[in-house]
């Protein structure tokens, strides 16, 4: 298991839990011991509660950049029984920082969209760090134009830490790919459910992020840049990021309090990565009754809910 700064008290006690258990198989010990081994299962337990009940913006941000924290395609093949992945944008490529596709959970179609991070180094490298160019916008909106021509909903799952800065992503568009999916996103006439799953970046993530529902994982972050980046241009130094991280307001608690989110979805003690399966099922779960009910209104109640729902975010002071 791979432990952050602030875990080091859980770190230290699976470390004895682990010596415990050791000791125990080598003196052929294990009845006698097992009170003592639960104890420390229920110790770790509730330190977990009690540090993760208290995190800072800093620390959920550090958290849904967790190298083992699940990404789309794992969430993906957990919910669904089929899954058929469509590729490219049918302009320039297939960009392997989004993914999506029509996959089935408990025989309801649905058009998959989300990013994709990778989970080891070539990985990574190999899906662009889940930092989409502007052909990966292109095919999500490839994808829920299709999704709404055969009257399917759409399902988003967000996991960035931003669109491609680089130069050749700005010669194709990059500004414009992201504004056209607002655009459209606004005015599809199937329902649209988007899950911040990790790391929530700029108009990276707002480009497959507007939605019917909107809801965000516990330990992950929503705002419109990183900590690191607003630390370099508000103090000239990247060593400010944990006062950027606080001052951004960018986790799910205060996202929901601004009217940007609709809901939270809990996590797992120790974080989605602790137990990938567990939140899977709690994400199919949600999935499943919001669906329910956004499935029962009709295009035009859908598209007039999602405008009132953005027209209702922010505040005007009138003097």
């Amino acid at each position: 298991m791979q432990f952050l700064d602030f875990e080091k008290p859980i770190e230290e006690l699976y470390q004895q839990l682990e010596e415990l258990k050791k000791t125990a198989e080598q003196n052929n010990e294990v009845p006698a011991l097992a009170g003592a081994v639960e104890a420390l299962e229920k110790k770790i337990v509730a330190t977990q509660r009690e540090i993760y009940s208290n995190l800072s913006g800093w620390q959920k941000v550090q958290l849904s950049r967790h190298p083992k924290r699940p990404y789309t395609l794992f969430y993906i093949e957990q919910m669904c029984s089929k899954f058929v992945e469509l590729h490219g944008d049918r302009c320039f490529k297939d960009d392997k920082a989004i993914v999506g596709g029509l996959g089935c959970i408990d025989g309801q179609t649905v058009m998959f969209i989300g990013h994709q991070k990778g989970a080891d180094i070539k990985m990574r490298q190999y899906r662009n760090f889940g930092m989409p160019n502007p052909e990966g916008y292109r095919k999500a909106l490839r994808l829920m134009k299709m999704a709404e021509r055969f009257d399917i909903p759409v399902v988003c799952l967000i996991d960035t830490p931003g669109a491609f800065p680089g130069i050749e992503a700005e010669e194709r568009g990059q500004a414009e790919a992201i504004a056209r999916n607002l655009f459209e996103m606004a005015k599809l006439k199937v329902p649209i459910i988007c899950v911040i799953i990790g790391e929530g970046a700029s108009g990276g993530a707002l480009g497959i992020g507007v939605g019917n529902r909107v809801f965000m994982m516990e330990n992950t972050w929503y705002t419109v840049i990183s900590p690191e980046s607003c630390s370099t241009i508000l103090w000239r130094d990247v060593s400010h990021k944990q006062e950027a991280a606080e001052a951004l307001k960018l986790t799910a608690t205060d996202a929901l309090g601004f009217g940007i989110i609709d809901g939270i979805l809990q996590e797992p003690p120790g974080g989605a990565h602790a137990h990938p399966e567990d939140m899977a099922k709690a994400l199919k779960k949600h999935l499943k009754k919001e669906l329910k009910e956004l499935l029962e209104l009709s295009a035009d109640q859908l598209i007039n809910d999602r405008i009132e729902k953005y027209s209702k975010m922010g505040s005007v002071t009138y003097k």
